[in-house]
């Protein structure tokens, strides 16, 4: 059997649509809380974002808990459960490879924050405010 081969595009394609699927799958375990650790049953925990490697072997999966409380432990908790997530992704994902998942903070929050702070600032809103006379 051939195997197929992808465009460039087709490909970066497959890889965006893999990770939203494996972004889905592990939000429904968490939200439906499949896993059994006392750490994550007590919070409300994100799945923000995965980015999957080009050959979908590695993903590393955002995470953020609700309101940012007890991050790290979150993030421990998840990391100690890797296992588990691995294989229901494996599961329900069906590919010929589950990718391998490596939990990581989510600081897009942090960094948005730190930019609306800089856009508030009165010297940058002085000069913004220059740009539109």
């Amino acid at each position: 059997m051939a195997r197929q081969q992808f465009t460039a595009e087709q490909h970066s394609v497959r890889v965006l649509k893999v990770g939203e699927r494996v972004r889905h799958i592990l939000s429904e375990l968490l939200t439906r809380q499949e896993v059994h650790d006392e750490t994550l049953s007590a919070h409300s925990v994100s799945v923000t974002e995965v980015r999957m490697t080009p050959d979908l072997k590695q993903a590393s999966v955002y995470v953020k808990p609700l309101l940012g409380a007890e991050e790290e432990a979150v993030v421990k908790a998840l990391r100690t459960n890797t296992a588990f997530f691995q294989r229901e992704v494996a599961k329900r994902l069906g590919l010929k490879f589950a990718p391998k998942l490596q939990f990581r903070p989510d600081e897009s929050f942090d960094e948005a924050s730190r930019i609306d702070a800089l856009l508030a600032d009165p010297k940058v809103a002085r000069d913004l405010g220059d740009d539109e006379e």
